[in-house]
């Protein structure tokens, strides 16, 4: 292995997993072997294995008598446990040179793309829901991705040295990690990411307490025993399934938190943020806050624009893996002289489109990852309100709203999994919460505007939603491309012309938003 000083990461190849072929009987093994199996993880503090009375079940969404996972939640007392193990721990990992801690990363890579395949790719498609093709983009490809870019990319950050104008002097910078620990509090809809949170800190010299989503804790606890056999020692990541109250209060009140790395609601990235403020006299240190929360993703068609990659992005960017990304196209303005066009094939495509079991591999759609609001699965006080309802709730005001028509789909059934019916609905009013408000399912909403109300439209567009995470424009005019691209600079941290709203690959486009969306940081 070429020494990190010298390293090129290159993407992970994707595999196509076609009928037959030697990676589609691995994983047909792979998921055989947890199918009949419930998976019994541990908290994990330094090296000990720990079990808590309070006993937690991770199921299948699309079949949710059936649990993939039985695990604990940590208590405050050991959370602080994991804070004092940590912080035993710190001096000597954040003094290895980084070329040692980019080595055990970088096995760590190795063994994801090789020994734990398989395993992670079953992990992800039976706990999380997600396909195939879902689950290899994310919890093979993009994972092993993040492992090595950041290895690349903190190689290079910290090559740099200043000047030193004469014989005499020598300037030398050192770089360090920062005093006391991190906490990551890690979603559900994405493997890597839930991997990626507690691991990027820890690269460059912290250690770090990870806090996987309910929902994903057989496919993290996966990656962390990954980092462990590759050499991680313990200690410098814990693993804590944890409450998320619990959680969040008990890191937010200890004077030694250094930073929080955060993926989820933009209210509860708020209220975190409102805890670290009310606490800040306690702290040794100022702590980091970074934080992704989410988007109302939009496509803005102008009428030169080619219809059937409109058609065929809109559908990928708005209903894979379920509408369940940050990055999900949630909102469409589409001129009237295309809209029925648009229209049609849309409906068209829907038609054909199956909703059912990732574990089938005609399953497009499956389910939506539970009854909880868990797509920031961390410390709200909205917890005990249900996922699955919630956006059943949004559909229920669509069909007593005239101003919205559900054009396709519309249906919900919990009886087996959650499971709801990729949506299409056409709006009459642009400011409406279908808009504006983040779902995170299946649901599209188009506004067809008046083609003589395009710059009218693109304003409206431009600032109808608080977040600014993703966005696509699609016109063959290059002066309304320039037009467009000014007019949604602020509207989006990723910006597509031509192309869906999703579908960031690692190294290739850096990912982050701003307003409502998070902190502004591009997260490889």
């Amino acid at each position: 292995m070429a020494a990190p000083q010298t390293y090129e990461a290159v993407n992970e190849p994707i595999l196509d997993f076609k009928l037959g072929s030697p990676e589609s009987k691995k994983l047909e093994e792979a998921l055989k072997r947890l199918e009949n199996k419930i998976v019994d993880v541990p908290i994990i503090v330094g090296d000990e294995e720990i079990r808590t009375k309070h006993v937690q079940h991770q199921v299948r969404p699309f079949d949710h008598r059936k649990p993939v996972a039985t695990f604990y939640y940590a208590t405050p007392e050991v959370i602080h446990k994991a804070i004092d193990t940590s912080l035993k721990v710190r001096k000597e990992w954040e003094r290895r040179p980084q070329e040692e801690r980019s080595k055990i990363f970088l096995r760590a890579a190795d063994l994801l793309s090789q020994k734990y395949h398989m395993d992670i790719l079953a992990a992800t498609m039976l706990g999380q829901g997600k396909n195939i093709v879902q689950a290899e983009i994310d919890a093979s490809a993009e994972l092993i991705d993040f492992l090595r870019f950041d290895v690349m990319f903190a190689q290079k950050i910290t090559e740099y040295q200043p000047i030193s104008p004469d014989k005499r002097t020598l300037n030398t910078m050192t770089y360090r990690g920062m005093e006391g620990f991190w906490a990551a509090v890690c979603p559900f809809n994405f493997t890597a990411i839930g991997a990626h949170l507690p691991m990027a800190p820890a690269l460059v010299g912290n250690v770090c307490l990870w806090k996987p989503s309910d929902t994903a804790v057989l496919s993290n606890y996966i990656a962390f025993q990954a980092f462990r056999e590759a050499g991680l020692p313990p200690g410098v990541i814990n693993f804590l399934p944890s409450d998320g109250p619990v959680f969040g209060n008990t890191v937010t009140s200890s004077p030694d938190l250094a930073g929080i790395n955060f993926t989820g609601s933009a209210k509860t990235f708020k209220h975190l943020w409102k805890q670290v403020a009310e606490n800040i006299d306690i702290y040794k240190t100022f702590p980091r806050l970074i934080g992704e929360c989410g988007g109302k993703n939009l496509h803005f068609i102008h009428n030169s624009a080619d219809v059937e990659s409109v058609v065929m992005g809109t559908i990928r960017a708005a209903f894979e893996y379920n509408g369940q990304k940050c990055s999900a196209c949630s909102r469409m303005y589409v001129p009237q002289s295309l809209w029925p066009k648009i229209k049609s094939q849309l409906l068209q495509i829907l038609k054909e489109v199956k909703i059912g079991s990732p574990l089938e591999r005609s399953s497009f759609v499956t389910a939506v990852i539970d009854d909880k609001v868990n797509f920031d699965h961390s410390l709200s006080s909205l917890s005990s309100n249900r996922h699955f309802a919630r956006i059943k709730q949004y559909l229920d005001f669509v069909k007593s709203d005239p101003s919205h028509t559900i054009l396709a789909g519309g249906g919900c059934n919990d009886e087996k999994g959650y499971f709801v019916e990729p949506t299409l609905i056409e709006t009459k009013d642009p400011e409406s919460r279908m808009m504006t408000e983040e779902i995170f399912g299946p649901v599209l909403t188009v506004y067809p505007y008046p083609d003589e109300q395009f710059e009218q439209t693109v304003s409206l567009a431009a600032h109808t939603s608080p977040y600014g995470l993703t966005g696509a424009i699609y016109t063959k005019d290059k002066e309304v491309k320039a037009y467009l691209r000014d007019a949604f600079r602020d509207a989006a941290g990723n910006f597509y012309i031509n192309d869906k709203c999703t579908g960031s690959v690692v190294g290739q486009q850096p990912f982050g938003g701003a307003r409502l969306s998070g902190t502004n940081e591009a997260c490889f």
